[in-house]
């Protein structure tokens, strides 16, 4: 269980989006007031005023906090005594930049889906406001809350698979088979059109979560990429399958692949990762297993919360007893409470952690837009190679 830092009272939570019809708005809520540190206390719920305000009642917001736009919301909230400690941002990409910019700049903390913004060129003006305002600002790329792949990425750093030479890191799903969007199904709509979700469709909704997992999981600075990209659904803007080669400056290579035709699939995040003295497995529909192994000894199964053998970073991200599942909810809740730690500090005027944290942060989020858009550039040129190294990337 993560450990509480000290406040007298429980962080107060804004959301933006997640109205009626929405998925992703109601697991941001969810995860967010999961260790009771947070409560869901405003909102603006949705593009459509009528329709935010509608939607206050399904998360228990009282009506005078049922904002119509979120900009009326920042405004409102900046004159109480009880304004909010932090928003959630769980808006389609294009909306991303403007609602976090407003926040940030009116010193709220936030934290954002992913991608970061609708460009790259929105994510670097936003690293620079953030970076001006000293907020806290985390990224949900909730897969690197949970306990063992936390494990993982402490077994890397430690040393103990030696030196890493190769990580394959993929995103697997099957629902975009068919075009779906053509029957106005709300999910595949705005992820497939390219003025809502940007440049690239199935690359940078879950290819940056395969990519993000590898760099989390490693450490590895990356250096150059290669990339080929491609729509199978005639008639569909953006891709919906894609493989990348990675070069990483210690001279190891990283595969990302990630579809959305492929029958049967569901979410089916997975990653491998081979170093001199072993290598690990982790599926994200299993959570709770990693594989370990090495070569003459038999393969090791390690099962969250299941031994001494565990590291102290699986240790502070698990609630429940071995053989009790811990899975997508407390994956994202653990993301949200490591940024709750950052926010509790800040509140009392506390120095904090903003490149080198647990949680996403804004350094990842730029990474995540460089890398879709250094992808879209390679498959363009034909695979070619092209440099990949955001100054400011963290290890």
């Amino acid at each position: 269980m993560p450990t509480n830092a000290p406040l007298n009272r429980k962080l107060r939570m804004g959301l933006i989006g997640g109205g009626q019809g929405a998925f992703i708005g109601r697991v941001h809520a969810t995860a967010a007031v999961l260790d009771n540190r947070a409560a869901l206390v405003a909102g603006a719920l949705s593009s459509d005023p009528a329709r935010s305000k509608a939607s206050a009642a399904d998360y228990d917001i009282p009506t005078e906090r049922a904002y119509g736009s979120y900009k009326e919301m920042a405004e409102v909230e900046a004159k109480r005594a009880d304004k909010v400690d932090f928003v959630s941002v769980a808006t389609p990409n294009h909306t991303h930049y403007e609602i976090a910019k407003t926040f940030v700049e009116a010193g709220y903390n936030v934290i954002c889906d992913k991608p970061l913004t609708f460009d790259l060129e929105q994510a670097e003006e936003l690293l620079k406001v953030v970076e001006k305002s000293g907020v806290v600002f985390a990224v949900t790329h909730n897969y690197t809350g949970y306990p063992l792949v936390r494990q993982a990425r402490e077994m890397v750093l430690n040393g103990d698979l030696g030196e890493i030479n190769a990580v394959r890191s993929n995103y697997i799903q099957g629902w975009l088979r068919t075009r779906l969007e053509s029957s106005d199904q709300k999910q595949a709509k705005w992820r497939t059109d390219p003025k809502q979700s940007g440049i690239a469709g199935c690359f940078g909704d879950i290819g940056t979560h395969a990519y993000n997992l590898g760099r989390f999981v490693t450490g590895l600075l990356p250096k150059e990429i290669s990339c080929s990209l491609k729509v199978f659904e005639e008639g569909r803007a953006l891709d919906d399958y894609g493989v990348a080669l990675v070069r990483f400056e210690n001279g190891a290579l990283a595969t990302v692949t990630a579809s959305q035709i492929s029958h049967g699939r569901e979410n089916d995040l997975f990653i491998e990762v081979d170093g001199t003295k072993g290598a690990i497995e982790w599926h994200q529909e299993e959570p709770n297993k990693l594989i370990v192994r090495k070569n003459g000894e038999p393969h090791k199964l390690y099962t969250r919360n299941g031994g001494p053998y565990l590291g102290a970073a699986h240790g502070a991200s698990v609630r429940l007893p071995s053989g009790h599942p811990e899975a997508f909810f407390e994956a994202f809740a653990n993301v949200y409470n490591t940024a709750y730690d950052a926010m509790v500090k800040r509140a009392n005027g506390e120095k904090f952690e903003t490149t080198n944290t647990v949680y996403p942060n804004i350094y990842d989020g730029v990474e995540g837009m460089l890398f879709i858009t250094k992808c879209v550039e390679s498959s363009k040129a034909n695979g070619g190679w092209i440099p990949f190294r955001h100054p400011k990337s963290r290890k």
